[in-house]
């Protein structure tokens, strides 16, 4: 793993200029006093305004967006795949924005693009091998900031995830709203999208008529999913469904076509993005013989999602909202 429409306009110009009657912050001063902030259970303090951020990752990429930070930006990596940005509010962010890599972020992209702060995650861009972690960049002096949904929790060495994923994008947003000085418009975006969220959970499937999900990223011999502690799982729960691999203690892994057949899900998630397409995708799995008896491929319910909808990013309350229309439709025909 690489790894709203009336509310989003109105969110979009929330965000981007004045409207909905809404006044736009102007973002902090650079020369302002130091900000200490938690980040994955540490203080960290910056001594100034980061003026230079270099990000890694679409949805890393769109906080910064979603805030209207553009111009503290020197630039992005990530691959093409940014998926549908037809209804995304802060799209305009990537013709403003230079695109450093269509790999990983590097040291070396970040030294040129002379970044005063690298804004990635633990397997979205930090990774030991290379030495690309906040350690080395330090040593550099260059300051960072770890994606929420990412940092370390101590049940193996490479674990993630220390909160649900909805509650790391809002501490994420409250983080940078203070550090860049847009405390105001980071809480406008957090109360949008928790009454979005909010409004889709009252009309959810309830109890047993909640549908059995099971997430498909990639792989045939083994299919990598996502287990209780990756960002399916409560954007799933929160649509109204069941991850069927909830007892699985763990965040983006591989399981065994077997243990779908036992969970024998009511609807298939694919997360669509890399070089397999979503119906290439959608073909192997109506077609893989073990699954032919599974409730999801026998009723072909695949339902689509994009890579950017299924990690951290701004985008989550979208895609809870459109999986929840999905899902309700399926607990009304079943």
């Amino acid at each position: 793993m690489r790894k709203l429409l009336t509310t989003a306009l109105c969110l979009a110009a929330t965000v981007t200029a004045t409207g909905c009657g809404a006044t736009v912050e102007k973002p902090a001063d650079t020369k302002s006093s130091a900000v200490t902030l938690t980040n994955c259970g540490r203080e960290v303090t910056y001594e100034k305004v980061p003026e230079r951020v270099v990000t890694n990752d679409v949805g890393i990429t769109e906080l910064m967006f979603a805030l209207g930070l553009e111009d503290r930006m020197a630039g992005f990596a990530m691959p093409d795949d940014k998926g549908d940005l037809t209804d995304v509010p802060w799209k305009d962010g990537y013709d403003k924005v230079k695109w450093l890599s269509k790999d990983q972020l590097t040291k070396e992209n970040v030294l040129d693009a002379r970044a005063d702060l690298v804004f990635a995650g633990w397997n979205y861009g930090f990774r030991e091998d290379g030495g690309f972690t906040p350690d080395a960049l330090k040593k550099l002096d260059v300051p960072s900031y770890v994606l929420t949904e990412s940092c370390r929790n101590g049940r193996t060495k490479s674990s993630r995830g220390i909160m649900p994923p909805l509650d790391a994008l809002y501490a994420d947003l409250t983080n940078l709203g203070k550090l860049f000085g847009v405390e105001q418009r980071a809480a406008t975006l957090i109360a949008d999208f928790e009454k979005q969220v909010a409004e889709v959970r009252a009309k959810a499937p309830t109890g047993a008529d909640r549908p059995r999900v099971f997430l498909y990223d990639s792989g045939q011999d083994q299919p990598f999913t996502s287990g209780r502690y990756a960002a399916p799982e409560q954007i799933i729960s929160e649509a109204g469904g069941i991850n069927v691999m909830h007892d699985v203690q763990d965040s983006w892994t591989t399981v065994g076509w077997e243990s779908v057949v036992e969970r024998d899900p009511d609807v298939i998630v694919i997360c669509d993005y890399g070089d397999v397409s979503a119906e290439q995708k959608k073909e192997f799995l109506l077609s893989y013989a073990p699954l032919r008896n599974v409730s999801a491929v026998r009723h072909k319910r695949i339902f689509v999602l994009d890579y950017v909808d299924l990690v951290e990013s701004p985008r989550n309350p979208s895609a809870i909202a459109r999986l929840g229309t999905y899902l309700r439709t399926v607990a009304e025909k079943r």
